[in-house]
Formats: structure tokens, sequence, C-alpha cells
């Protein structure tokens, strides 16, 4: 079996500049006009390796160009995953999160931090090749969103309470190495409740 590959800052700044490249001739190419706005919010999103929000891409925006509206950022981003130059990566119970990377693949987030990583399974895209649905649901595409605990932050988890980093306090290994959900204590320290 082949191993889990996180895309690393090389490959996402290879990927960047070859998308980057071609956006004005696939934008004429549908009909889109291409404008200072689009290039500087599609610039942003690819420069980002984290899976900026709305709010971020439009600070990176106004670095360069002051009078861009927030607004005006959104009907971008909701445009380019319309056409497929973005994808909307919403994460339960968060803002709406977008990324340049259309190609397929999947996501690992740190539940901590709420950091977002672009990840191969190829074994998981192979699962649903060649089927057409499931019951009464026509498959469009499939991606994995997989909660775990960074490195960065089961270091300073280790350094807050003096313990050895472990994998989550959401999910615990079972039998097999089956894993099952586990709901959180209701004890909370103030470390935790200022996050």
């Amino acid at each position: 079996m082949r191993e889990l590959r996180l895309l690393d800052r090389r490959w996402r700044e290879r990927y960047s500049a070859q998308r980057l490249g071609e956006f004005v001739a696939r934008c004429r190419k549908r009909g889109i006009a291409v404008t200072p706005q689009r290039l500087a919010v599609i610039g942003a999103l690819l420069a980002s390796e984290n899976h900026p929000s709305t709010d971020e891409i439009c600070e990176a925006v106004r670095r360069r160009n002051p009078h861009v509206s927030l607004a005006t950022v959104h009907r971008i981003l909701e445009q380019f995953c319309e056409v497929g130059e973005a994808r909307k990566v919403t994460l339960l119970h968060d803002v709406a999160r977008y990324d340049g990377n259309v190609e397929p693949h999947h996501h690992v987030l740190c539940v901590r931090c709420r950091r977002v990583h672009d990840l191969e399974i190829p074994e998981a895209d192979k699962l649903i090749e060649g089927t057409p649905n499931l019951g009464q649901f026509a498959l469009l595409r499939c991606s994995l969103e997989i909660e775990a605990l960074c490195r960065r932050c089961q270091l300073a988890e280790k350094r807050t309470h003096g313990q050895r980093p472990h994998r989550s306090k959401f999910e615990i290994s079972g039998m097999g190495g089956a894993k099952r959900n586990v709901r959180p204590s209701k004890k909370v320290d103030k470390d935790e409740a200022s996050l």
C-alpha cells in the first residue's frame, strides 16, 4: 500500500506557478474578463498555504490594491468556485475557506489551530473510481477531511501540560486499529478555555 503524502511547499509553488501562468487563457476561454481584481484574488489564493478565508484573501489583496472591497473578493471567489478555478473547503462549524488546488486531493485539519493541509490518498480515490452513484446520489467527487493535531500544537500541548504529544482528544484508537469518536470531557482547563 502506498504511503499518504502531504503536499509540501515546493509542490504547491510549482502547481501555483503553472496555474497562474494558465489563468488568463482559462478565463478568456470561459468568457470571464481578466481584471486586476481577479488577478489579485487568484494570486493571493494560490500564494496561500493554508486554505484562506475570504477575509484573509481580502487582506492579502488589499496590500497591493487597497480599494478592493470584501464583497468584491467574495463574489470573485464564488465565481472561481463555479467555474472550477477554486474549491470551497467548508469544515464543520467553520467559515468558508478556499483552496486554489483543484486537482483531486484530501485535507488534514488540526483540531486545535484549524490549519488545513492538502493530502494525497490514492487508495481513497480508487474506492469510488468507476462508481457512478451511491443509491440515489450521483457521485461528483470525493474529498476526505481527516482531523488531527499538528506537530506545532502537539509541542505546545506538551509544554503546557508537561506530557508527551498525542494524536487527538477527539479520536482514540480502539481494538484492531479501528477508531471511534470520543467526546472531550466537560472539564476544561484555563489554557483550553482561551482557544
